[in-house]
């Protein structure tokens, strides 16, 4: 007898509660009921390593790497740091050809963009063309994306041009102000190419879509509304951007300050520019329509104003161009001083601004030609260019969707595009800029105000508000932010908002009562689900979130309030009290303490109500801490299921209907 009950005793520990799948033990003719698994234990060092390794290198980046000889190891870091190095070698005639007209096409977009761009951030023009000459190189080499097209954009120029206004007036001070934007420009690559190399771009990722639907629609609106004072011809226009006192400045100048001439110069080409951009619309095969359409609107604009001397009669236009390439500017950046932290400070802001939108047109196109972009290449690329543009003359650099979009139309096959483009820049810097004098404002205005109006997107925010009226109220926060008060307001209410959404997720997780759909063992969320029956004496409940310190507290007193709610509702109508609660957690995909101390106190007030507290499979992390805290102990084992099922079998077995 004594051996016979040490081999069952033997038997019993082989049956403990790390057995991956193992049944109760049952009366005869009972249902199989199956235990819920607790993983292995872990080493702790090996679990911190594989949780560090899915934080920051979900993507396996030395995956090629292994079992390589040193040659080769050493040749695929070469062409991990540089790309080109590895498309390089495919490089033929056919695809030169493609990058050849896509290069000479972004080229007549971006010369005329460039120019009202560096107006935008209140430098002079040659520093927008000199942002489209080094940096589009750097990335060239460095980039993984085959199709984004780099420079200057609205967006950025604006923010970047407000910031440095808030800090140093560009009239007054035009030297120091210059040298600002030069040391922004290189903390924001700074900033980007740090970002890369810790592998922290999931960072960006927390300015949510609808935020920046929100904050691209107005920033679009105040470029816009920025361009009335070439557009109208007026001289004394305000400092501010918010449409309050753009509008107030606008119609104080309407009986002495427009002029009629710049009216009819902007009215026209920006007529000429939408059309163009609606025929390229229309027809794909006609995308150079919309791309060439600013280079001849300059130069006609330009021909027009020089044969008749309209700057005498008030036309506003660019007068002088630097001539000659980007000279160093090393010794303009503030390394000391009081500027430095200034800088540093917006430097901050413009790059991650600038980043999101290079991510974001990047994967665009990969997506439609469908390859991979490496995203924290992608931002160690484009700090790069940015360190190196600060040191040669350019203002903060990205990707531009409307001439990526020219690009990709264009037939574009790698970024060699960049570089056709920027040695039509650079032969521009070198030969044509002298010819841009008599270039009217005006029709930089018009350029802008039909470039940005893209930027405004009511398809997504209609879709916005199909989807989510919280994403939408956030993108409505961000659009009037940045319309009525100022761009970097418009974007901390963009951040703000985005961040308050996820505390909201976090802190108070969605709950639900389950029941029975008909005919099955299945058990769903009866409000979706308005058929699914509740079990006599059973209470369901669906936590829909990881238990933390943020929300257990929360998710107890939901659940005790759930309830509360129902067993007034079967006081009314006579019907039997709940006697057991079960939590099923299947989306519970974590607990910590504060959750471990949740469920005991459940329990506890629970036993005060008589009512048995019933968990269903909760998964790996979430059972072995409620093994380690022996919360399983407290509750019972026989009191943690595999299925909401076979929770309800065994608690209520008589109540439960056999599908």
């Amino acid at each position: 007898m004594a051996s016979v009950h040490s081999n069952e005793d033997l038997e019993a520990k082989d049956m403990d509660s790390r057995s991956l799948s193992s049944s109760r033990n049952h009366s005869q003719g009972a249902p199989y009921i199956h235990k819920v698994g607790v993983p292995p234990k872990q080493n702790f060092f090996k679990e911190f390593s594989n949780t560090l390794k899915e934080t920051f290198f979900s993507d396996d980046p030395l995956r090629p790497f292994k079992h390589q000889p040193k040659s080769r190891k050493f040749i695929l870091g070469v062409q991990a740091i540089f790309p080109v190095f590895e498309w390089g070698r495919d490089y033929n005639l056919l695809k030169f050809r493609g990058d050849l007209i896509a290069g000479l096409t972004i080229a007549s977009l971006c010369i005329p963009q460039d120019i009202g761009y560096a107006k935008l951030a209140n430098l002079a023009p040659q520093y927008g063309l000199y942002s489209s000459f080094v940096p589009p190189l750097i990335y060239a080499i460095m980039g993984s994306s085959r199709d984004i097209a780099i420079g200057p954009v609205a967006v950025v120029s604006l923010l970047l041009g407000t910031l440095l206004q808030d800090e140093i007036d560009h009239v007054k001070n035009p030297d120091d102000y210059r040298r600002l934007a030069f040391t922004a420009t290189f903390f924001a690559g700074i900033t980007q190419a740090t970002l890369g190399i810790l592998r922290l771009g999931f960072l960006i990722d927390f300015l949510s879509h609808a935020a920046i639907v929100g904050f691209m629609g107005g920033a679009a609106i105040t470029i816009a509304l920025q361009q009335l004072k070439g557009f109208l011809g007026i001289n004394n226009f305000t400092k501010k951007s918010d449409i309050v006192s753009v509008m107030q400045s606008v119609f104080r100048s309407a009986h002495h300050g427009w002029n009629w001439q710049t009216i009819v110069i902007g009215v026209s080409f920006l007529s000429f520019l939408l059309l163009a951009k609606y025929i390229g619309k229309k027809k794909k095969n006609l995308f150079w329509v919309p791309a060439i359409a600013p280079l001849i609107s300059v130069i006609l604009s330009t021909f027009f104003v020089y044969i008749t001397h309209a700057e005498k009669d008030g036309v506003a236009i660019v007068r002088h161009i630097e001539k000659g390439i980007n000279p160093p500017s090393v010794d303009e950046i503030f390394f000391t001083g009081h500027y430095l932290a200034k800088g540093f400070k917006i430097g901050v802001v413009a790059g991650m601004v600038a980043l999101t939108e290079a991510i974001a047109i990047g994967r665009t196109f990969a997506s439609m030609k469908d390859y991979q972009i490496d995203g924290n290449k992608e931002m160690v690329a484009l700090g790069t260019m940015n360190i190196v543009g600060s040191m040669t003359s350019c203002y903060v650099a990205t990707g531009s969707f409307s001439r990526s979009a020219v690009n990709y139309f264009a037939g574009c096959q790698t970024a060699v595009s960049n570089i056709v483009m920027s040695i039509v820049v650079f032969l521009t810097l070198q030969f044509i800029t002298p010819l841009f004098k008599y270039t009217p404002n005006a029709i930089l205005a018009a350029i802008i105000i039909s470039a940005v109006i893209n930027l405004i997107d009511f398809q997504a925010a209609i879709l916005i508000w199909k989807i989510d009226k919280f994403d939408f109220v956030a993108c409505l926060g961000a659009f009037f932010g940045v319309i009525f008060v100022s761009v970097e307001i418009g974007l901390l209410i963009a951040v703000s908002i985005s961040f308050a959404k996820i505390l909201l997720q976090v802190t108070r997780p969605r709950t639900a009562i389950l029941g029975k759909i008909p005919g099955t063992n299945v058990y769903r969320n009866i409000q979706q689900y308005p058929e699914a029956t509740k079990v006599p004496g059973v209470m369901i409940v669906r936590v829909d979130s990881a238990i933390y310190f943020s929300n257990s507290n929360y998710i107890k007193e939901r659940i005790l309030r759930w309830l509360v709610d129902e067993e007034e509702q079967l006081k009314e109508g006579y019907l039997p009290s709940i006697q057991f609660l079960i939590v099923e957690m299947s989306p519970v995909t974590d607990i910590d303490t504060s959750g471990i101390h949740a469920l005991e106190e459940l329990h506890r007030s629970l036993q005060k109500r008589d009512i048995q507290l019933v968990l269903a499979n909760p998964g790996p992390l979430v059972i072995d801490k409620i093994h380690a805290s022996h919360v399983s102990t407290l509750i019972g084992e026989d009191r943690i299921f595999l299925t909401v099922a076979e929770a309800v079998s065994s608690c209520s077995p008589k109540l439960v209907e056999e599908p």
